[in-house]
């Protein structure tokens, strides 16, 4: 099949869509074809496929950018404003906190170009081109390979095609599997190092409402944080330099001060992260049974921890405001995506795909033998897994993301090995490399919250792990502490190097073999580390039947329903996905509006709450009514909720007009949809917004920041 027969088969299988299921899919938006376009003309747009996305000429897909890697973010002026969430930019808003220089609790504005800070580290990546390459990558895989050859043969094929198309250039590329690896396509990507934050409101406005309005609607944050992308006088990317200039783009997003209205056009364009809308029931089962409940009972044990540290101490609070916010994220998540599987009752749902598919299958002999043995497969592969419990998940929470100490201690297993090796050059550098991780993790480390966090996960690990196939360490830990888990992070702390950032830099001053064996933590370490790579190991074989067996699924689905709508599952790479603007009703009897205002924030204070604080200033500008021209009919809107098709790296997303113009920026969804990274609900599944003019209000009459509205373009 040659590539221009390829593109039209798959935006014929994607794009054979029902006007009522316009909301769902997150589209890869370099082939959305005209057929879709005029059912969104229909809806409200009023731009040609070519303004919104296109490699020759400058497209809205050119003020879009990958945010770090983790979020997504738009350019919204010719400076290179960059407008995302709050939250995306929390860690770095943390890093320049300080007790005396509080940017969480008191935001930050900067009111000239050189006040604004740099990020070492941060990135924006702007999509260059995209390659249909699956013919070319298909010509080297057959399927009596094994997943083993064939992971290898597309692992070279991946090398020759990027080193192809960055040969002698900037751009960086990588090949992304779609459909479970049955086609492939090539990104070209141009990345700018030098971020800098520019401004963000307090937090008492950025997170307003905090974990208990998290996944939440009606909502009532300002979500919100700008950062400026800087190039090298010629324009090219560079490392921070103080003569670089800001980046002009090739376009930027006009923001719109007319704000939404019910049924209005709304579309997003965004780094989707990870989807797994083709999960079998049997993969819904396991997860319900083996992965959400562990994950959440030890997070919360976390969360516990280090919250009580948080309430006692503003050093502390600063220290770990990011750690704290990536953990409850996602525990809040793993328990609605819970609740929310099983009160939709998914796992039945795609029983009956899974039920339709074998009946397709054994309909004639051809398909028999490729797709027959597909669902029987899945069966086995899951019960395999159930056979290993929760341990991955066990040891990813407790201790890849536990204690720092342990994360801390794991970094050095390759010195340990250079030392043994007696590579004095290769020590030097790895020294090196150690001492720039040791600088990061250390600036938001408490030895005695790390301790804390020592003991109650290894007690985890002891609680919930099978007791014959516990690491060796918890040997140690019966005879020498008699399981006391308390005394044990007691002994470890008070002797390893790695408690202590001055220890680890006197150690990498003079590295030996013999402090590293000595070392208590980095013997509990290795042993951890040890198990798990020993447990997964033992899964791999397992995990390879589940990816070829998934292939096999997508590609029998595909060719099940030719013309039903099909996209590939998101996986980082830029996705479009359009819908209206509008509210819905969660339960019976109760109906939630599109919409909330100012007048809610000031109804959800508490000031005895810290997640529902208001700002005095904010109840000023409220009580005189002192909205400027961003308020509609005399109120200020705050959210908006839409129902496109949005998961994890949407967040700061755009929300984009029928007129190309920015409405609003993408920050949460809603906890009636929870189900929605594996079953999009039509219903119920909201994307939850900032409104553009509460951002505007809060830059201009809260902060006061008025030159960068001035550098804009407002369109009334």
């Amino acid at each position: 099949m040659t590539t221009k027969h390829l593109f039209v088969l798959i935006a014929t299988i994607l794009f054979s869509y029902s006007p009522s299921k316009a909301d769902e899919g997150m589209w890869l938006p370099f082939l959305i074809d005209q057929e879709l376009y005029e059912e969104m003309a229909q809806m409200g747009l009023n731009l040609e496929p070519h303004e919104i996305f296109s490699f020759s000429e400058p497209s809205i897909k050119d003020a879009i950018v990958s945010f770090g890697g983790f979020c997504t973010g738009e350019i919204i002026s010719d400076q290179g404003l960059v407008l995302t969430n709050h939250h995306c930019g929390y860690g770095r808003i943390q890093a320049h906190s300080s007790v005396g220089n509080d940017l969480l609790t008191d935001g930050f504005w900067a009111m000239t170009r050189e006040d604004e800070l740099t990020n070492d580290g941060l990135f924006v990546r702007f999509l260059v081109n995209v390659e249909d390459v699956t013919d070319i990558v298909n010509a080297v895989l057959t399927d009596d390979m094994t997943e083993s050859e064939r992971s290898e043969a597309i692992r070279a094929k991946s090398n020759e095609l990027t080193d192809a198309v960055t040969e002698g250039t900037h751009y960086t590329a990588n090949l992304s599997a779609m459909f479970a690896g049955n086609y492939f396509f090539l990104f070209t990507y141009e990345t700018f190092n030098d971020v800098r934050l520019v401004g963000a409101p307090p937090s008492d406005i950025g997170a307003f409402g905090g974990d208990t309005d998290n996944w939440e609607w009606p909502r009532h944050t300002g979500d919100f944080a700008l950062f400026r992308v800087y190039t090298a006088p010629d324009g090219s990317p560079a490392e921070y330099a103080p003569e670089n200039i800001p980046l002009r783009p090739k376009h930027h997003l006009p923001v719109s001060l007319r704000g939404v209205r019910e049924n209005d056009f709304a579309m997003i364009l965004g780094y989707s992260g990870r989807t797994e809308r083709y999960l079998t029931s049997y993969g819904i089962e396991y997860r319900l049974e083996n992965m959400y409940p562990i994950r959440i009972d030890i997070r919360r044990k976390k969360l516990d921890i280090i919250e009580e540290a948080m309430a006692q101490s503003d050093e502390i609070r600063i220290k770990y405001a990011s750690k704290h916010s990536g953990i409850s994220n996602y525990w809040k998540n793993f328990i609605g995506m819970s609740e929310s599987l099983q009160r939709l009752n998914v796992a039945e749902s795609k029983r009956e795909l899974e039920e339709a598919f074998h009946n397709w299958a054994l309909a004639n002999a051809e398909r028999e033998s490729k797709y027959g043995h597909v669902i029987d497969d899945f069966r086995r592969v899951y019960e395999a897994l159930r056979a290993f419990e929760s341990r991955n998940y066990i040891f990813l929470e407790s201790m890849a993301t536990g204690p720092d100490l342990i994360r801390m201690a794991n970094a050095f297993n390759r010195l340990y090995d250079m030392l043994e090796a007696g590579d004095e050059e290769q020590i030097a550098k790895e020294a090196e490399r150690l001492q720039g991780i040791a600088g990061r993790l250390y600036r938001n480390y408490d030895k005695e919250v790390d301790k804390r966090l020592w003991t109650a996960m290894f007690k985890m690990y002891y609680d919930h792990a099978p007791a014959n196939e516990l690491p060796d360490i918890f040997d140690h830990i019966a005879l020498a502490y008699e399981n006391d888990f308390a005394a044990f992070a007691d002994a470890v702390y008070a002797s390893s190097i790695f408690a202590d950032p001055d220890r680890v830099d006197a150690f990498l001053q003079q590295p030996t073999v013999a402090l590293l064996v000595d070392d208590l933590a980095f013997t509990a370490a290795r042993s951890v580390y040890e198990t798990y790579r020993e447990v997964t190991a033992q899964m791999e074989e397992i995990s390879t039947s589940l990816r070829q067996t998934e292939r096999y699924f997508l590609r029998g689905l595909l060719k099940m329903h030719p013309d039903r709508s099909f996209y590939p599952d998101a996986n980082s790479t830029m996705r479009f996905t359009y819908g209206t603007v509008n509210g819905y009703h969660p339960m019976d009897a109760v109906y939630y509006d599109y919409y909330t205002t100012l007048t809610g924030v000031m109804e959800k204070e508490d000031p005895g709450h810290h997640e529902f604080v208001v700002p005095e200033k904010l109840k000023k500008l409220y009580r005189q009514g002192d909205f400027g021209e961003y308020a509609y009919d005399n109120t200020m809107m705050v959210n908006f909720i839409t129902n496109n098709d949005i998961t994890g790296g949407n967040s700061g997303s755009p929300v984009i007009n029928g007129d190309g113009h920015l409405i609003g920026v993408t920050f949460d969804a809603n906890w009636e949809g929870m189900s929605g990274d594996i079953l999009f609900e039509h219903e119920l599944q909201k994307a939850i917004n900032v409104d553009a003019r509460y951002m505007l209000f809060i830059i201009d009459k809260f902060a006061g920041a008025t030159h960068l509205i001035d550098e804009m373009t407002i369109v009334k």
